[in-house]
């Protein structure tokens, strides 16, 4: 194992962070040093000199084995979170250790989930890192290190084949190098449009940036107490729709429609199946909405049910209503949404769409082969015929995931959370969607649970973020014996 050359690439991530520190530590002077400088310039102090301290004493690595490349992955999001919890503990406030901690995870994993009863009591310069924590994340800790390496390096190929997805990668003709690229342009696109968006509806300039840089991550840190709700403007939420709805698609199709200049690379069953669900379950809770008399008349429940709906579909947890007095009848469909989530190759969390349609295409073909044993049953995807050992990695991710999701429910009944929110909660942090349900709904906050609990949750979030598998190959080396 070549430490010097994980710790090379760790010290890259690190100096992203710094780099967001230092912006903070401006925010922080421009409004007349608030209170959170101090805790700032020595976050930034701190991370800067670790992040730069191998550059002095180790040469540049142009490879890596596999094994390195996940360990860069696993250390790079977990010293992330630790280094990112600096500014919250040294504040102080309602940030002890654990909530600092819970805060950090719940912003690079773009979750969305605080601890924070009052958010607007926090100064300026902090409520621009936590938005921060959501760009870093949302675009990804690795990516931003993918971005810095060398195109001739051999480690970006492999590095990039590791931190997106395969499903990230399927559904437009691209190299492996430029994919990084692609993902970075409608990224950073996207968070300029919706700024410049946000500032001709009449959002404030520090308030614009920040929701600008949580929406573009599919994050939900706000910098109002009451959320999106807070300006009252149908304009600025109807805004927010539109970019949850463009971030929890393909980037790799959000970026093809806008260079052909047309909607065919949209055409394909995977955002068909997605739009679906999408119109079906804001449908339901509308009417769900209207019946229970939550609302005067139905475009309002619409407007709740569908804003609501593209908030879990995309994980970005922002409000414009308070979900805790709406009957569990009504909150299940948008639990069940956070399930699935948004496309590959997105900033969305969850098991991803386009695994679940593969799953139903799966056992539809099943059954038909179940019923017809000598018929011709291929499984098709659009014009992709997909083999057994297509579907198979993705089936199996989904049993996994679940898996955890059961782990996780079982454990945080064990530590004291409510039976509606050991649920709601569990399949919220693993989603990375955010706000759960009750205390912990749009409008609550996760700061009433244990210590215990906020470190079970915080590692659904990280498990959610990196999918599963590059933490279990570390898991697997650590415990291998043969490992190098």
């Amino acid at each position: 194992m070549n430490w010097k050359s994980i710790i090379l690439n760790i010290g890259y991530a690190l100096l992203v962070s710094a780099l967001f520190m230092f912006m903070s530590v401006l925010v922080s002077i421009f409004n007349g040093n608030d209170s959170a400088l101090a805790a700032l310039i020595i976050s930034f102090t701190i991370t800067f000199i670790v992040g730069i301290f191998p550059f002095f004493f180790v040469r540049r690595s142009q490879t890596i084995t596999l094994k390195e490349g996940y360990v860069i992955i696993t250390l790079a999001w977990l010293l992330s979170f630790v280094f990112g919890m600096l500014p919250y503990a040294l504040w102080g406030g309602p940030f002890t250790i654990e909530n600092a901690w819970f805060e950090s995870v719940s912003g690079f994993t773009t979750t969305g989930a605080t601890i924070l009863e009052d958010i607007e009591a926090l100064p300026k310069s902090l409520l621009f890192w936590r938005s921060s924590t959501h760009f870093i994340g949302g675009l990804g800790v690795v990516v931003f290190l993918l971005l810095i390496i060398p195109n001739s390096s051999p480690m970006k190929l492999r590095l990039t084949n590791m931190e997106l997805s395969s499903l990230s990668k399927v559904g437009y003709s691209s190299r492996a190098n430029k994919t990084v690229y692609i993902f970075a342009y409608v990224y950073l696109t996207l968070a300029l449009v919706a700024l410049v968006s946000y500032l001709l509806a009449g959002m404030p300039f520090f308030d614009a940036i920040c929701h600008a840089m949580s929406v573009c991550a599919s994050g939900g840190f706000s910098t109002r107490n009451l959320s999106i709700a807070s300006f009252d403007s149908r304009l600025i939420e109807g805004l927010t729709m539109v970019f949850m709805f463009v971030t929890s698609l393909h980037f790799g199709l959000v970026y093809m429609t806008v260079v052909t200049r047309s909607l065919k690379p949209m055409n394909n069953p995977v955002v068909k199946f997605y739009v679906s669900v999408l119109v079906a379950v804001a449908l339901i809770v509308a009417t769900m909405l209207r019946i229970n008399g939550f609302v005067d008349n139905f475009g309002q429940a619409l407007w709740y049910s569908s804003f609501q709906t593209l908030c879990a579909s995309s994980t970005t947890g922002f409000a414009i209503t308070d979900n805790a007095p709406w009957p569990m009848s009504i909150n299940i469909f948008i639990v069940l949404l956070s399930l699935m989530c948004g496309c590959a190759g997105s900033t969305a969390g969850g098991v991803k769409v386009d695994r679940v349609l593969v799953f139903l295409k799966s056992f539809i073909n099943q059954v038909a082969r179940t019923l017809h044993p000598t018929a011709v049953n291929e499984l098709h995807l659009g014009k992709k015929v997909l083999h057994g050992k297509d579907a198979y990695p993705h089936i199996l991710y989904l049993s996994l995931y679940s898996i955890i999701l059961g782990i996780s429910i079982c454990m945080s009944l064990l530590l004291g959370v409510d039976n509606q929110n050991a649920f709601a909660a569990s399949v919220s942090s693993l989603g990375n969607v955010g706000p759960a349900v009750g205390s912990m709904g749009l409008m609550g906050n996760f700061n009433g649970i244990s210590a215990a609990a906020k470190f079970l949750f915080s590692i659904d979030m990280y498990l959610g973020r990196v999918e599963i598998y590059p933490a279990l190959a570390v898991a697997a080396m650590i415990f291998d014996r043969r490992r190098v």
